[in-house]
Formats: C-alpha cells, structure tokens, sequence
C-alpha cells in the first residue's frame, strides 16, 4: 500500500522500512526513530508523538487513511508535536516500551500504537486505533493540556515510568526446582482453557499461540497423557481445515477473528508460519498424520514463493490488504470457480463450503474444509486417489488465476530473528519428512544471517534491506540465532555452527546480561535508551528473547562442558518461577524449559563414517528430551573422546556425566530414551 500523493514529502522518504515508507507522502512531518529526532524534541520542546505499527497491519492503514493523509489532521500533529512514525518490526524495543505504557492506562494495547510523550520521551497518555474525529479532540485537548496544566502530564508521566518499570524482573533467592504437582497445574491450566468445540485456548480473536501447543507436546511425551495429544491434534486440524489457512496457496494468516478458525485477518507474517511449520512438523513425529505433511509442503512452498529473497533468505510479511480493501486477494465468488472449473466446479464448492460455512460478505467465500478426505470421498462415491487429483488440479487452476489479481504488498525488509525462525522451521520439517531441501534451505538462510548481518564486532543486525544491514541486533535476535544454530548442527554435524554460538553468547553476556536479575536486557546494557531497559521474559507468539536464551545456554554447557552456564539458565528459570506459577500459558517456552531440568535430558553422540544417515533415523523420531552430537572421529568436543572405532558407527546415549553401553542400532538407542 504505498502512498503517492507527491505534494508532501517528509523525512520517512530517507528510509527503507516498506512501513515508514507508506508514510513518506503524507502531510504529517513524520520523522523516523533516531537520536536526531530525539534531541529536536528537547532542543524546542515540544511534546512526542510516537505512532508504531507496521506494513500488514489493516488499521494502521485505516487511520492513515482517516487521518494521517487529511491536511487539516496533519496540521494540528505538525503545530503541537514531533511526530514519530516506527516500525514495530525494526524496533520492538521502542513498541515493548510505549506499548507497556498504553497497556498500563487502558487495561490492553495493539496496533497502531498511538503513545504521547513529554519531551525527553516518557509517555503521559495514549491509545490504539482512534476515529478521525476522536483522534482531532485528542490532540487538541493534550495541547491544552500543555498549555494549561504542564505539571499534569508530568505528573502522569512520573507514575507511568514507575509503573513500567515495576515490571522488570527482580531477584529471588530460592532456587528450588518446580515438583510434579506444580507441573500437573500448568498443564491443568491449559486444559481448563481450551476449546473442544473449535480447538485454541481461547475465544475470538484465536491466535495459534505455537509455544502453548509445543509444552503440550513436551508433556505428552513425558507424562503419556493423551488428553494432551488430543488438543494438540484436534486444534491443528481444525486450524488447517480453517479460513486462517490459505486452502489454495498454502500458508496462514496472523490470527481469525472469530473463534472458529474462519474469518482470518489477512496478514501473513514470517514469524507465525516458521513456527506452525515447526509444530506441525514435531506432532508429525508422533502421530504421522498425512494431514500434516500436507500443510508443512504447502506452507514452505508458500514461504519460497512468496516471501523467499534472491539470497535465500526470507521477508517480513505479505499485506491484510489488496487495492485498499482488507483479504480481496484471498476471497471468491461462487460464479468465478465455476467458470474456472467447470465439471469440477461443483466438487470444489462442496469440498470448500462455497455458499455454506464459507460465506463471508458481498457474496464473497473463504475457503474452508469441514470434512477430512476419507467421509468426503464416500460423500462422494469416488476414491481417495480421484478426490486428491482433482482437488490438487483445482488448486493449481485457482492459484494460477488468483496470481494475476493484484496481490497484498511485500514488507520486504529481512529481520534476523524472524529468519532463525524460519531455519528452525526448515530444520523441524527436515527431521520429520526427511527432505534434502529443506536442510539446503535453512543452511542458506544461515549463511546469509552470518555473512551479511554479521556486525565487525561480532554482533548481529536487525535489519536487512536493499542491499544494507541496519539498526543493532536486539536480544531477540542473538537468542533466535543461537538457538538456531544449535538446532542446524543436529542435522549437519557442522562445528562450525557450535563456535558461532558459544561466541555470540558469550557477546551476549558481556553486552546483554543483568547479574543481578540473572537475565538479559533487551537492548546492550552499555546503550542509554529512554528511561528503562526492558527485560523480554513473556512467551507471547513469539517466545521471549530470554526463555529462547537460557534454554540454549542450558544446551551449550552440555555441548561445552561449562557448569557454569547451567547455573545461568537455571537461574533464569528460577527467577520466573512465580510467573509461571501465576499464569503459565503466558509462559509456554519457560515450562518446556522447566521440563529440561526436571525431567532426564539424554546427550546422543554418534560416532562413525554412517552418521548422517543415523541422523535422520534418530531425528525422525519426537525426544525433545535430547542433544545430539556427531562425528566422523575428528572433533573439538570433548564428548568424542575414546568413542571412536574403526568401521563401526556407534550411537551413545548419555546423561550428565554417564554413558550406557554403545549401540549401532537405532531403535534401541530409542529405546534407551523411554
């Protein structure tokens, strides 16, 4: 959605954001986040308007549209303030701080983010999406209020900032384990809150929430509930049967509006489909339904066509909306598949409820299934393999014909997080279905992370676009790259990736770690920011930078050997031991991390000139309870050492310090996991 109104130019024309970018054309003299804009609040004195969002994001486009492109709007934000426009992808540390300031004063928050701040940027007031007319009260009546009543907005301000800043995490002295009874109340907790009519954890909106449904497999695996198993599978079904699922092209969408998976909003972010391609991936480990397959093949051929950069790597997002209008892209009309189809026209609809359950509005359908294959195909008097091909050759007719719509625009900046996501993503879809492919993927999108948004210290970037690495790598991104590396090590035994690691996390720990709290800041302790640094310790839909750090320490001291560096993942843990207590679906990474500790962690080591074909056999089995290592007999971990014997390759299981008896046999290497 780009804007051309060539009468107004403001600073947001110098940026590369697609976000910012979409703003560069209005009458409002935005400038973008810097320390310039900064200091020019304070130099005159003028109160800030901070406006996050971000280039999927329908109602950002609404009030910009309302509001940001209307002379008389623009005017009165132009007079009173210094307008701020942010990217909420690029800086997630300025939306976590501004965003916790709307939450305090409204009870919830979203986007766009409107935030007020005084002039050294502490925020005194603000609010999400706002109509034309209540956005213009709004401004007038804050100016007034700095005109008239100064020390009021101070005032507010002081008690936000002491509020935002109660949030931090502080230390705890005990550092004792969680016993089995609080482990069977977190999954209480999920099981009190799911939704066995339509699967999720909550009501509309229902966002996929992955790292919930990744603790729910972790504790099938150790405690064999299958009740567990049971949501997990009835709500991935019910998800890939839904209009959040893109039935033609394959992928998902951000979230339903509804809470029963059909009315998507219609933005597709990288971050969620890396993750549900790893969840689908892993619970195909366990139950090896064919379903699954299905949605990880289409949902990865939607990422490479859609998403995927010249280089390998991948963009941020594709739009909610399409010439103006939100999910035009997406949508269908009854008469248009007929004549697309023709014989099989009425097939189609039926299998996608074409004027049934997928009626949406102005006659227009979303795709949906409520039937697996097997009842349609009796519905239907045909055999599955006559159902498949002509539901497969419909598919292709409609996505053919649905590309030369005009499509939702491409946030095309390259987010270093986001694609370790997308690694992990390709590395989970590697173990479970086996597919050279997949391995190549996530080996290349490594290597761009590291050859292009390596910094000269280093450190990481943020940001990737038009040829440049911009904006310092927040924890975020040093965790998921870690994390990352790690699990593409599993697949190719490369140590090169294991040294990567260790060294950006020991960077980590000199430029990110709070010794007091035992936990990482979000942005490097040595860089002033505006009054706090924040601590990202909530798994949300995305995991929190330190739940994705301390579990990966936790993995690099027993790769390593450094003691050390458990005690600092343990007591991360600790520290959020009454979080989690409180509310622990809102910290699902945290608990599977709980599960590392609590329950036996197994360290396999193969040895020999077959292992890489002993990888997959090991790795096509769900054990989220192991690390595996392997060599051809020359390595600098200390694991090998006195495991080599010529032409054999032998699998060792062990824990902590022992090792059972070699093998050569896969299954019973598994079996010594059980």
């Amino acid at each position: 959605m780009q804007h051309n109104n060539k009468n107004f130019t403001n600073q947001l024309i110098h940026e590369t954001s697609p976000y910012l970018l979409q703003h560069a054309h209005n009458p409002v003299d935005w400038h973008a986040w810097n320390d310039e804009t900064l200091e020019k609040a304070k130099n005159l004195n003028k109160l800030i308007l901070v406006s996050i969002g971000y280039s999927a994001c329908h109602w950002c486009h609404v009030m910009e549209k309302e509001s940001f492109e209307d002379v008389e709007i623009a005017q009165l934000m132009n007079e009173y303030f210094i307008c701020i426009k942010v990217d909420r992808e690029e800086h997630p540390d300025v939306d976590q701080v501004y965003m916790s300031a709307v939450q305090l004063i409204n009870g919830n928050g979203g986007w766009p983010l409107n935030c007020f701040a005084l002039p050294d940027g502490r925020p005194f007031w603000g609010g999400t999406y706002f109509p034309k007319l209540q956005w213009k009260q709004a401004l007038e009546n804050i100016n007034y209020l700095k005109e008239r009543k100064y020390s009021d907005l101070v005032s507010q301000a002081d008690q936000l900032v002491k509020g935002i800043k109660s949030m931090k995490i502080f230390p705890v002295k005990n550092t004792s384990l969680f016993d089995e009874e609080e482990i069977t109340k977190f999954y209480n907790s999920y099981n009190f809150q799911f939704d066995n009519y339509n699967g999720g954890l909550s009501s509309a909106p229902k966002f996929p929430m992955p790292n919930n449904y990744q603790f729910l497999l972790r504790y099938f695996h150790h405690y064999k509930d299958k009740e567990a198993l049971n949501h997990i599978e009835f709500t991935l079904q019910k998800m890939a049967y839904g209009g959040i699922y893109d039935q033609i092209g394959g992928g998902f969408a951000r979230y339903a509006v509804d809470n029963v998976w059909k009315v998507p909003h219609f933005e597709k972010m990288l971050y969620d489909n890396a993750q549900l391609v790893s969840l689908y991936s892993n619970t195909y480990q366990i139950n090896h339904n064919e379903l699954y397959r299905t949605i990880v093949d289409e949902t990865i051929s939607f990422i490479k066509r859609d998403l995927m950069h010249a280089d390998g790597v991948y963009y941020a997002a594709l739009d909610a909306d399409s010439e103006g209008e939100e999910g035009k892209y997406y949508v269908w009309e009854h008469q248009e598949i007929q004549e697309l189809l023709k014989e099989d026209a009425s097939l189609i609809c039926n299998y996608y409820n074409v004027e049934g359950l997928g009626l949406w509005e102005d006659d227009k359908n979303i795709l949906l299934r409520n039937l697996d294959d097997t009842d349609f195909a009796d519905n239907w008097n045909i055999t599955i393999t006559e159902l498949k091909e002509r539901i497969n050759n419909a598919k292709y007719k409609l996505l053919v014909h649905r590309a030369k719509r005009i499509p939702p625009a491409t946030d095309d900046k390259i987010l270093c997080s986001w694609n370790a996501l997308m690694i992990n993503g390709f590395v989970d879809a590697y173990k479970a279905f086996g597919n050279e492919e997949y391995l190549k993927l996530a080996q290349n999108a490594m290597h761009f992370i590291l050859t292009k948004m390596r910094k000269a210290d280093g450190g990481l970037y943020r940001n990737y676009k038009a040829g440049k690495a911009t904006i310092d790598g927040f924890m975020e991104d040093y965790a998921f790259v870690i994390d990352a590396l790690i699990n593409l090590y599993e697949i190719d035994f490369d140590e090169k990736h294991l040294n990567t690691a260790k060294d950006l996390a020991q960077y980590t720990l000199k430029h990110f770690f709070d010794a007091a709290s035992g936990l990482f800041y979000f942005n490097p302790t040595d860089e002033e920011k505006l009054f706090i640094n924040k601590q990202d310790v909530i798994d949300n839909v995305i995991n929190s930078s330190n739940s994705v750090m301390a579990t990966a320490l936790f993995k690099l001291a027993i790769i390593f050997d450094m003691p050390h560096i458990t005690d600092i993942a343990l007591g991360a843990l600790s520290n959020m031991k009454s979080q989690l207590q409180q509310y622990p679906t809102a910290y699902s990474n945290w608990a599977s991390l709980m599960l590392n500790f609590k329950k036996k962690y197994y360290t396999v080591v193969v040895v020999g000139t077959n292992i890489e074909n002993i990888q997959k056999e090991i790795n096509a089995a769900y054990y989220p309870n192991k690390l595996l290592l392997g060599s051809k007999g020359d390595s600098i971990l200390s694991h090998f050492e006195d495991k080599f014997i010529t032409d054999k390759t032998m699998i060792y299981v062990c824990s902590g310090k022992e090792c059972l008896l070699p093998t050569t046999d896969v299954k019973e290497a598994l079996r010594k996991m059980e």
